[in-house]
């Protein structure tokens, strides 16, 4: 294996390939990075057994089309720090591969490309088309509630349900729910539902941007697999029962308030700073025309705010974990944020006034 390749065009995808490569291994090989050199184009496969990503991109030059494997991390170093539109030469030599580059040079250790473990193409797979805009925003919009390290495994990912004329993304970790809808030009047989793990969500959205490029995903038993661009996205699926989110979103809620998103944010934030380092509770005094923010800490330190809302009814004070509303507040596009209320044991229910495409439950805190 011989070829010559710009610094620009084995940067980028061997930064995102190298993102799924986990730093800590029990096989050796995974830590390392399967470049295949074809006639003119240069594939490079990461992996760590539940994801795998592999970016194409095209060489300067081949001499010599072969494949070998190498350190995932210590290439990518190499490459970022070689000067900018730097032409690169890499090849094996006696087992080992060679990187050459003006009056540098780098001799990096080779695994055997046997070695190297793909995941299997999985049968009965249907393929779907979705604008990658629209998948990117679903991620975005519900991301940030999926459970990390959960012992529940199939919180620890984001459920995908597609109908016909419809997706969804719902993310929960039990103590927040969020949930995105799109109408898509959808024709599916029946409801596919599928739970992508966090690893792999976090991965996948790194590949799209806010275009109207296709992104065509292929979905199969256990695993979904996503073509967009020079890039192929593949990752086992969550084999689990996602909890029927449906019976979680609060209906009948009679205290409805619209405030200023950004304002409402900043005061949260600020309130934050006296709330208990652990449980970070703020209390909401909610009331005509008002609301006001407390918090208090062990230290006997108190925070207290008060923001004009669009509200008229009857008062109401309820606790909540504070972060878990700015997370929120951070995921809504709107200048203005609807949050229903029933009372102080009841989830918060927050959206877009009127309601949006996202909608997002918060459980309360007894404080």
């Amino acid at each position: 294996m011989k070829f010559s390749i710009s610094r620009e065009a084995l940067l980028r995808p061997l930064t995102l390939v190298a993102g799924v490569v986990e730093r800590r291994q029990t096989l050796p090989v995974l830590s390392n990075v399967l470049i295949q050199v074809g006639q003119e184009e240069v594939a490079l496969t990461g992996t760590d057994l539940e994801v795998e990503l592999i970016g194409r991109t095209v060489a300067t030059r081949v001499d010599e089309p072969g494949g070998v494997t190498v350190p995932a991390r210590k290439l990518m170093d190499i490459c970022k720090s070689l000067p900018d539109q730097a032409e690169i030469q890499l090849s094996l030599e006696e087992g080992r591969a060679v990187l050459r580059s003006g009056r540098s040079r780098f001799t990096l250790s080779t695994l055997p490309v046997a070695e190297f473990p793909s995941i299997e193409d999985s049968q009965g797979s249907t393929e779907l088309s979705l604008p990658r805009g629209m998948l990117k925003h679903l991620i975005d919009a519900t991301s940030f509630a999926m459970a990390q390290q959960d012992v529940r495994y199939y919180l620890n990912g984001m459920l995908l349900e597609m109908r016909d004329n419809l997706i969804r993304a719902v993310a929960t970790d039990g103590h927040r729910l969020a949930v995105c809808s799109r109408p898509a030009e959808l024709h599916v047989e029946s409801p596919h539902k599928l739970i992508v793990p966090r690893k792999g969500i976090l991965e996948l959205v790194r590949l799209l941007d806010d275009g109207e490029d296709p992104v065509s995903l292929t979905l199969g038993a256990s695993h979904i697999r996503a073509h967009t661009g020079d890039f192929t996205f593949t990752s086992k699926l969550v084999d689990g029962k996602f909890p029927d989110y449906e019976r979680v979103v609060p209906r009948g809620g009679d205290k409805v308030f619209i405030a200023e998103r950004a304002e409402l944010r900043q005061v949260l934030s600020r309130t934050a700073i006296l709330s208990n380092e652990k449980y970070r509770g703020v209390r909401l005094h909610l009331e005509e025309g008002n609301l006001k923010v407390m918090a208090n800490n062990p230290e006997q330190e108190e925070a207290e705010e008060n923001i004009a809302i669009e509200y008229s009814g009857d008062s109401l004070e309820i606790g909540f974990n504070v972060g878990y509303l700015v997370d929120v507040l951070n995921a809504i596009d709107e200048d203005r944020v609807q949050m229903t209320l029933a009372d102080s044991n009841s989830s918060a229910l927050m959206e877009e006034p009127g309601g949006g495409d996202a909608l997002y439950v918060v459980m309360p805190m007894r404080l």
